[in-house]
């Protein structure tokens, strides 16, 4: 496959809507923006988010992810999942409460709490490249007409 075509169909994958999932009263939407180092007029490096046109490899990115209960109760331990794209590496969250995946969801903890298999005898610690999903539980109630926002943070592969 060609090199543009390849990176095409990353940026796809990158784009797709997350398929998260959360109570029937809460909207979600997603967004991605590619972190990129500038210099400012003062000459003085900085970094800032833009909406990707082309992703490549080694390409930052930061996903957010918005909450609105949109429903007349307020909404309890309800569960944000999002898988992550295969094209992306995970990087961090800066939410101390999310849970992580690496065998596609089945299972879940923090990141130093998962295994990986190694083969049929051996595993190993997970490690943020491993990560598959992210969850969060909101255990506070969300009232109606709140919102907020997730993020996380990746690199193309």
């Amino acid at each position: 496959m060609g090199g543009n075509m390849r990176f095409f169909l990353i940026f796809l994958a990158v784009l797709m809507p997350s398929a998260v999932q959360a109570a029937d009263a809460v909207a979600l939407s997603s967004t991605v923006f590619v972190e990129r180092e500038t210099t400012g007029t003062d000459g003085r490096a900085r970094v800032e988010l833009f909406a990707p046109k082309v992703v490549t490899p080694g390409d930052r990115l930061v996903f957010i992810l918005s909450y609105r209960n949109t429903g007349a109760q307020p909404a309890a331990n309800f569960v944000v999942t999002n898988p992550l794209p295969t094209t992306v590496e995970f990087l961090g969250s800066p939410d101390e409460t999310a849970l992580f995946s690496v065998d596609g969801g089945r299972s879940w903890g923090t990141l130093p709490t998962l295994k990986v298999r190694i083969d049929d005898a051996r595993w190993r610690e997970a490690q943020p490249e491993d990560v598959t999903h992210i969850r969060w539980t909101m255990a506070r109630p969300v009232k109606p007409g709140s919102s907020g926002k997730l993020s996380f943070r990746g690199v193309v592969r």
